[in-house]
């Protein structure tokens, strides 16, 4: 299985970027994306960037992962990584809705 990272740049180097999450760095391919600045959030699968992220969206995939982090520690107080989901009714994605 291979889990999507979000990754922010703090270097461009060309078709690669140093990039950071969770205090650790890795070089990055940037192929895919192109070129992008400083502070940019990107989607990393296998050290290969495959989606430029909103920070909103980087922060929501962080919390998830964290969350999946706590559990597999035996922690069930994670419901404040989903504050997004928390005390609201599912909804159906526009292309399943009648």
């Amino acid at each position: 299985m291979c889990i999507g990272i979000p990754m922010q740049i703090i270097e461009p180097r060309g078709e690669s970027a140093l990039c950071i999450y969770r205090g650790q760095e890795s070089l990055i391919d940037m192929m895919l994306v192109g070129p992008q600045p400083v502070g940019t959030w990107l989607l990393v699968f296998l050290d290969t960037a495959r989606e430029v992220l909103s920070e909103q969206k980087a922060r929501q995939i962080a919390d998830a992962l964290e969350a999946l982090h706590l559990a597999m520690q035996g922690d069930s107080q994670i419901d404040h990584l989903f504050a997004d989901l928390v005390d609201r009714e599912p909804q159906l994605p526009e292309f399943l809705k009648p």
